[in-house]
């Protein structure tokens, strides 16, 4: 678990909170103007719009974090994201070699909202997975089977797999991470995303009897028969994002029936049987791409998260974009930080009395960044 250092900030939450946008969105610039390139603000795709254009970088998790540590000048991230995701920054920013071209200073990193979580991440919780690791050694040879952890997990999972030969996935590179799991051991333990894990893995020729899924409530062997994880390729972890588990395979079909042409766009996060109908699955950084790339007039259903799809859809009026589900579904972690909590945690930056500072354990943060200095080698 990450240590969070927060002092008694000079300026309380409720004083925000009154304000409207234009007052903070003010207020925020007058600190990005005070400090300067010192101060990196991280907007993930599936922040609000206000956030967004406040922010100095706009990314992936993973990718923001990288951009951030590049930085020369930098000395405090606002990760406008979740909880793991300023994790990974503090991981990565303040990493040996980062550490020792700035005299040994660290980069300050703050979530200006500590309730802004991540459910999947939350599904496979370490005791959880320590305790199914020494099950399946009760059953198969644990030193046959690489760990993999999606990039959208917490730093101790990401620790794990360091310690014990495995590496971390982004979406855009799981079957390449996979591929290379694969080359070393007979099995993969992929968690928490069964979805992004399974959808990939079909992709290699791997098939579902090939991959039963474990289930960290079930005390018997994950709900497991003991036949069945040794016929076992790939152990998929019983964990999904709430956003991308919404789509489903009848709103598929009721776009491709109301609005003939439509393509359908979706994150490899949703579950197979909408993930085998859509013309293109990706990543974040995927389906920007394919919108940017496509020609006036193309249609588009697109199943990720609400926030990004409307951004897609104000920038790109020359094509016709729509949400995939009928129901709003966003991701309702990310949404908790506004400008009200962006605003309060940089004025308490400012006046050196800062808030939810995340910083990860030297020793989950080393083991951490061995699992993705592995993911980095492989792509």
């Amino acid at each position: 678990m990450s240590v969070v250092a927060a002092t008694g900030p000079s300026f309380p939450l409720y004083d925000y909170k009154p304000l409207d946008n234009a007052a903070l969105a003010a207020r925020i610039q007058a600190v990005r103007d005070r400090m300067g390139p010192e101060l990196l603000i991280l907007g993930h795709h599936y922040q609000q719009d206000e956030v967004i254009a406040l922010s100095d970088l706009r990314g992936d998790s993973y990718q923001l974090s990288k951009m951030a540590a590049e930085s020369r000048d930098c000395r405090y991230i606002v990760f406008c994201g979740v909880h793991f995701m300023a994790e990974t920054a503090d991981i990565v920013a303040n990493r040996p070699e980062k550490l020792a071209e700035r005299g040994g200073q660290r980069v300050t990193v703050v979530l200006p909202d500590m309730a802004a979580g991540c459910s999947m991440a939350d599904m496979a919780a370490i005791d959880q997975v320590e305790a199914a690791w020494a099950d399946l050694g009760e059953v198969i040879d644990t030193s046959d089977i690489t760990p993999v952890t999606y990039i959208n997990s917490a730093a101790t999972l990401k620790a794990f797999c360091g310690r014990h030969g495995g590496v971390v996935c982004t979406s855009s590179n799981a079957a390449a991470v996979l591929k290379w799991a694969f080359e070393r051991t007979s099995r993969v333990l992929f968690f928490p995303d069964q979805h992004l894990g399974r959808n990939t893995a079909l992709k290699m020729g791997i098939t579902n009897d090939q991959m039963p899924v474990w289930d960290p409530y079930d005390t018997d062997l994950g709900g497991n028969t003991e036949d069945a994880l040794k016929r076992s390729k790939v152990i998929l972890w019983k964990g999904h994002c709430s956003v991308h588990q919404m789509f489903r395979p009848e709103h598929v079909h009721g776009f491709r029936k109301r609005i003939p042409g439509i393509k359908i766009l979706v994150h490899p996060e949703c579950p197979q049987e909408v993930n085998d109908l859509a013309d293109v699955s990706g990543s974040t950084g995927k389906i920007i791409k394919t919108v940017e790339e496509s020609p006036p007039g193309t249609k588009w259903a697109i199943g990720t998260e609400l926030h990004l799809v409307n951004r897609l859809k104000q920038e790109h009026p020359e094509q016709e974009i729509h949400f995939l589900s009928p129901v709003v579904c966003m991701c309702a972690t990310m949404y908790r930080i506004d400008l009200a909590h962006l605003c309060w945690s940089l004025e308490n930056l400012v006046a050196d009395t800062p808030i939810n500072i995340i910083q990860v354990p030297e020793d989950i943060a080393q083991w951490s960044l061995t699992a993705l200095e592995r993911m980095l080698q492989i792509s």
